[in-house]
């Protein structure tokens, strides 16, 4: 893989854990720090436990998630990082908005989501915020997510669907890789010209997630059932660590280090 070159398609942010992403045009990557914007508040479905001033890893379980509450996938959110306002869609229709930097605008959010999901909830829901350093990744080493196009499209005749790239949630969409190439990557470094650099650390596990679409919600397809079925592993896409900052956008050309 050492003349590998993947160039970057697509960017997405997903604020909120569970809900929607953003697409970005470009995004600044600073070494050892997460994707920017990405994960930075999750839902709590009941007492979870997390403790802002000792933030510990929590299972994805603890926390409204795709895996579990295909609804959410129902819903459109944008997150306004200069007001800290959450506004969230169903359809052509506001439902709600709030100030996550407040109390007010949390309490807002919370009150949505009792009337949205009430009997998936565990208990009351609460909106977190990650302190600094810490993101409601599903992996403790989920800095940035890597998702090969040719490997989605593997998935397509897997499961003989169209499969929409963003049910794998991912931060980078790439070409450039035969179909679950990127899985040979872990241990390398991927750089671009400008000097960014990317460990890739691991694969990412799939999850029932990835069975939801998107844009509907349903529950429509499985996904990971079929992975392990012809490849006798349910991994698709990589993890990553910047270990150079730099800025990344489409068009941009990830190659091999070294």
């Amino acid at each position: 893989m050492t003349n590998a070159a993947l160039t970057v398609t697509a960017l997405h942010r997903y604020p909120v854990k569970g809900l929607s992403p953003e697409p970005l045009d470009v995004a600044s990557l600073a070494a050892g720090a997460y994707f920017p914007g990405d994960r930075l508040f999750a839902v709590e479905n009941g007492p979870s436990g997390f403790d802002p001033a000792a933030p510990a890893h929590q299972p994805k379980i603890k926390y409204l998630m795709l895996m579990r509450n295909e609804a959410l996938a129902r819903l459109s959110t944008v997150y306004d990082d200069a007001t800290g306002v959450l506004a969230i869609r169903e359809g052509d229709r506001e439902v709600a908005s709030g100030d996550l930097a407040t109390p007010e605008g949390r309490l807002a959010i919370e009150a949505f989501f009792r009337r949205f999901v009430p009997k998936e909830l565990r208990g009351p829901p609460k909106v977190l915020a990650a302190p600094e350093g810490y993101r409601f990744t599903d992996s403790r080493g989920g800095f940035v997510s890597l998702i090969n196009l040719a490997s989605v499209a593997a998935v397509d005749d897997m499961v003989g669907a169209a499969v929409n790239p963003l049910r794998f949630r991912g931060n980078l969409h790439v070409t450039g890789l035969p179909a679950f190439a990127e899985l040979d990557l872990v241990g390398t470094e991927l750089a671009t010209e400008t000097g960014l650099r990317l460990k890739v650390t691991k694969r990412i596990v799939r999850c029932a997630a990835t069975n939801v679409d998107p844009v509907t919600g349903e529950r429509d397809l499985a996904i990971p059932e079929a992975l392990q079925r012809n490849l006798g592993h349910a991994d698709c896409g990589i993890y990553a660590e910047v270990v150079a900052g730099g800025e990344v956008r489409a068009g941009d050309v990830l190659r091999v280090a070294g």
